[in-house]
């Protein structure tokens, strides 16, 4: 069973039991979340598709940390003109881990 789910301005393939890291979620760890943004159901052979969403879909989730990705360096540079700006980033993120994709004949 697996959905494409969309959250943060990105999309994700996601199955029961996946870690994936999205988008900063203002939520605590610990917490359940919904994802109800769901593109794509698959279930064996049976394929549902939104368009663009599916109606009724849930994916169920648990929040497990909340952290900041490794530091990537910004560095604008002009010759000639002594011209250097140096700048580092860290993205924040939130892991979570799928616990269900509930179809809308499974809603609960």
């Amino acid at each position: 069973m697996i959905a494409i789910i969309k959250t943060g301005g990105k999309q994700y393939k996601v199955s029961p039991g996946d870690k994936i890291k999205v988008e900063k979620i203002n939520k605590e760890e610990g917490k359940e979340i919904n994802f109800d943004q769901v593109l794509l159901f698959q279930d064996k052979d049976k394929i549902e598709i939104g368009q663009p969403l599916l109606k009724g879909f849930k994916v169920l989730a648990k929040i497990l940390k909340q952290g900041k990705a490794d530091k990537i360096i910004v560095l604008k540079y002009k010759p000639k003109t002594r011209y250097k700006v140096k700048q580092g980033h860290r993205q924040a993120y939130t892991q979570v881990e799928i616990l269900k994709i509930l179809p809308s004949s499974l809603k609960s």
